[in-house]
């Protein structure tokens, strides 16, 4: 798929539709790669394709088989071809979130009171590797260390928004080596990202504020990755901010663009303190973040966190020049799409509320 980025930086409104329409008709899995097409930049790849094939307008899409191309210029055309060539694999993947309510009930109250090794072992029993750890801060890493002592399967994924520490790369590769565990790490789409530099430089976020550059290098990678999961595991806890304090121990995750019934999202430290994830990552000799030992407590991108000061709150040192209550990247509190381009068991008082020191 080709799509194109204007000159202000934000994707076209067109090709947002058309990516929303086939992710509602469960056709976006089939998209191999998403090239980009940007007004400032005529080398693009995007560009170059549009040469090569004569396309005037994005979106359009390139199907290759057996060594000959297809262009389409109507996302519609394409998606109707799309879901006649895989009618039959389409036909199971639509009816997935009636299997999954029907067929993954867990008792929400009755977890809400477990311990979190309760919960991380449920979560896993029931989904397995299609439930994915979002791995960046201590917290994360004591879900790691839980779901390795239950012998369960299990995957972890870890954004890299190409802006952490290098303490925190090495942190990853610690953590990768001390489990024996695959991370996959996800990446920014370049073009975006390249083209709000141009526009507004590294550090635009100090002046306008972080969605912006979190919805680009953050929000859309995580959005990517849980196309593969069916259920994901977050190590956000209810005493880290104001906006987490109504977390629930297990929900519908709605924020990333999906219906209810089809992405299950577990906070087993939802209840747990600063201090209670502490003294497990001592007793359990887990392994964390160097920066933790300058007074760094809650850890993000390198400009965007500090080490706090005697007496703040454990969040104080994340985007430290904003109001506390917009301190969420958006990765599980959804900010306007506008602004931003792009009946089972859990509960359904707060889908998507509540995971990781990155958030």
């Amino acid at each position: 798929m080709v799509k194109k980025v204007l000159a202000n930086g934000q994707a076209c409104q067109k090709c947002e539709q058309a990516e929303a329409m086939l992710k509602n008709r469960g056709l976006w899995g089939y998209i191999d790669h998403v090239a980009w097409a940007n007004e400032s930049d005529p080398e693009a790849e995007g560009n170059q394709l549009a040469r090569r094939y004569g396309v005037e307008l994005a979106p359009f899409f390139i199907v290759e088989n057996t060594g000959k191309s297809q262009v389409y210029k109507s996302a519609l055309g394409f998606a109707k071809d799309l879901a006649k060539l895989y009618a039959d694999q389409l036909g199971s993947r639509q009816s997935e979130p009636a299997q999954t309510a029907e067929k993954y009930q867990i008792p929400a109250d009755a977890l809400a009171e477990s311990t979190p090794q309760s919960v991380v072992e449920h979560a896993l029993s029931v989904f397995g590797e299609r439930c994915g750890i979002a791995f960046s801060g201590a917290e994360d890493v004591v879900l790691i260390d839980m779901a390795a002592k239950s012998g369960l399967p299990y995957s972890v994924f870890s954004i890299d928004t190409g802006r952490l520490h290098p303490e925190t790369y090495r942190f990853i590769e610690k953590v990768r080596s001390h489990y024996g565990i695959e991370i996959h790490l996800v990446s920014a789409e370049p073009e975006p990202v390249a083209a709000l530099v141009r526009k507004k430089g590294l550090f635009s976020f100090y002046v306008d504020g972080h969605q912006e550059c979190c919805e680009l290098r953050k929000v859309r990678s995580l959005r990517r990755v849980l196309e593969g999961y069916t259920a994901w595991m977050t190590g956000q806890r209810r005493d880290q901010s104001p906006t987490r304090s109504e977390l629930d121990v297990v929900a519908w995750d709605t924020t990333q663009a999906r219906a209810p019934g089809q992405l299950c999202k577990f906070n087993p430290l939802a209840g747990w303190s600063l201090a209670a994830t502490w003294a497990y990552i001592y007793e359990n000799q887990v392994p964390y973040n160097e920066l933790h030992e300058r007074g760094f407590i809650s850890i993000g991108c390198e400009p965007c966190t500090r080490p706090i000061k005697p007496g703040e709150h454990e969040r104080a040192g994340r985007w430290w020049w904003e109001e506390a209550t917009q301190r969420e990247c958006g990765l599980h509190v959804a900010y306007p799409s506008a602004a931003y381009p792009s009946a089972a068991y859990p509960s359904a008082g707060h889908p998507g509320a509540g995971g990781s020191d990155q958030g």
